[in-house]
């Protein structure tokens, strides 16, 4: 591990990381993160879960962590080549089998997401970043919420507008709808929620240090629908929503066919596409990339960041798994979480 500390340690933010759910590749992308040490340059990380847990993670990764059990963030001592850990005490590997989803292992993994965010409302920690978890596992044990972003908002009680976003190579790619089925998705399409959702967009690009933020809008039909021959929603729904917004001062444009707006946006013309629904961005987005992806939680007070992909059962146990889309989740994580505290002092 990389005992160097890096210059200004004290402007690193601290930020919780969690192995997700172990079933997955979450306990080898944490060992191997933290077994390279480049993530010091950025944030000071504290562990939060289950000491056998990252203990199955190195084993999985072939890698070795010096682990300093603490039981409060004010005892972390950081950049001494040990990793500060939370041992909750949890999840016993012993008990469940990785590369395939457990229900009990998703009620517990719920309980160390609460943990966290505990942590991060106490102001422990800046923010939290998470590996892969499965959404339903998580459902099936208990936290009824279809996804985290949900369990989040949940657990701190806030009662305004969020939304899942996605983070790739400096495009900010949002969502009118996200985790329901496509035709729930279709009646969900409405002229309201496409305002709330580039209003949404803006205000985060702009938190994030994007000062004039450009968003381009997604289509719903083939073609944007040909003049109203493949459906009226561009006529009628999404361009009176984009004049809406244009003249509160947003800056976006579109409707686009959905089929050649990302390609515009990953030449640097926008900052930021807002998609129809879930797929429409986040087929896109991950042909783009599919190893660099972060998700973040838009709207709330703590920064919650994830890598964009998934529990990748066909690899775990492996050793193989990529950790660029981790290093990005916990990159973009110090980076809002360092402008938060920013902001926050100006106000002061």
């Amino acid at each position: 591990m990389n005992t160097k500390a890096p210059q200004a340690a004290l402007e690193r933010p601290v930020l919780a990381l969690v192995p997700g759910d172990p079933t997955g590749i979450g306990p080898e992308l944490v060992a191997r993160v933290l077994a390279d040490g480049r993530m010091q340059e950025v944030a000071r990380l504290l562990l939060i879960g289950d000491q056998r847990v990252v203990e199955m993670g190195m084993r999985q990764a072939g890698v070795s962590l010096h682990l300093a059990l603490i039981d409060t963030p004010d005892e972390a001592v950081f950049d001494t080549g040990t990793v500060p850990m939370i041992d909750l005490g949890n999840l016993d590997p012993a008990t469940f089998a990785i590369g395939r989803p457990d229900p009990d292992v998703g009620r517990k993994v719920g309980d160390t997401l609460a943990a966290a965010v505990r942590l991060a409302q106490a102001g422990g920690v800046r923010g939290v970043t998470f590996a892969p978890l499965h959404k339903k596992a998580m459902f099936d044990g208990g936290w009824r919420f279809p996804d985290e972003h949900q369990l989040f908002a949940h657990l701190i009680g806030h009662n305004g507008l969020f939304r899942e976003m996605n983070v790739l190579e400096g495009q900010w790619m949002s969502r009118v709808t996200s985790h329901v089925s496509l035709r729930e998705a279709l009646d969900l399409v409405t002229e309201d929620n496409i305002c709330n959702s580039l209003r949404l967009t803006d205000r985060v690009l702009r938190a994030a240090g994007i000062e004039a933020p450009r968003i381009a809008v997604a289509a719903l039909n083939p073609h944007g629908g040909e003049g109203g021959l493949f459906g009226r929603e561009e006529i009628e729904i999404i361009a009176p929503a984009i004049a809406r917004m244009q003249a509160e001062g947003i800056d976006c444009r579109g409707p686009y066919p959905s089929d050649t707006v990302y390609i515009k946006a990953f030449k640097g013309e926008f900052d930021s596409v807002v998609a129809m629904y879930h797929d429409q961005g986040q087929i896109a987005t991950k042909l783009h990339g599919f190893n660099k992806g972060v998700t973040v939680t838009a709207g709330l007070p703590i920064v919650f960041t994830t890598p964009a992909h998934g529990t990748a059962y066909d690899i775990v146990g492996q050793g193989i798994a990529d950790t660029g889309a981790m290093e990005s989740a916990i990159r973009l994580a110090a980076r809002l979480a360092t402008r938060q505290n920013q902001t926050i002092e100006e106000t002061a």
